[in-house]
């Protein structure tokens, strides 16, 4: 039923979604904690803010960034490099059959909605959107 669930497209099960949700969580805190040997990541503030889960839950993709910003590309690959550590730590919090294999990647979706936003606060594009088809009085009649 999952497989063919899964090949339909219709997204993830409620189990990955909540597997996911939990290991955001536990990354997250693990972050929070800052307990890294590595100088790259100390005093580094990672923000988890998403994590996917594969319909087998063996690899977890977190979508990570500064505050509010991009994740430098130093503490990237860092992050990265801790991969093994934070999997562990992941794994003690979280129990499954497997300690996922955890993958990183940087969160764009802050900058995609500030592009969003530039581009609709643009003259052209605010004159355009205030004179949409249907909110003409001529065209009721």
């Amino acid at each position: 039923m999952a497989r063919r669930q899964q090949e339909a497209g219709s997204g993830p099960s409620q189990r990955q979604l909540r597997v996911a949700e939990e290991v955001r969580h536990a990354l997250a805190a693990v972050l929070a904690r800052g307990d890294f040997r590595d100088p790259d990541l100390a005093g580094a503030h990672v923000t988890v803010t998403e994590v996917r889960a594969s319909p087998d839950l063996k690899h977890m993709t977190a979508f990570v960034s500064g505050l509010g910003k991009d994740l430098p590309e130093a503490q990237f690959r860092a992050l990265k490099r801790a991969a093994p550590f934070l999997r562990t730590q992941v794994a003690r919090a979280v129990r499954l059959k497997f300690a996922p294999d955890l993958h990183f990647q940087p969160d764009t979706a802050l900058d995609y909605a500030m592009q969003i936003d530039r581009a609709l606060r643009q003259p052209e594009v605010a004159r355009d959107l205030a004179s949409r088809p249907g909110d003409d009085a001529a065209e009721e009649g």
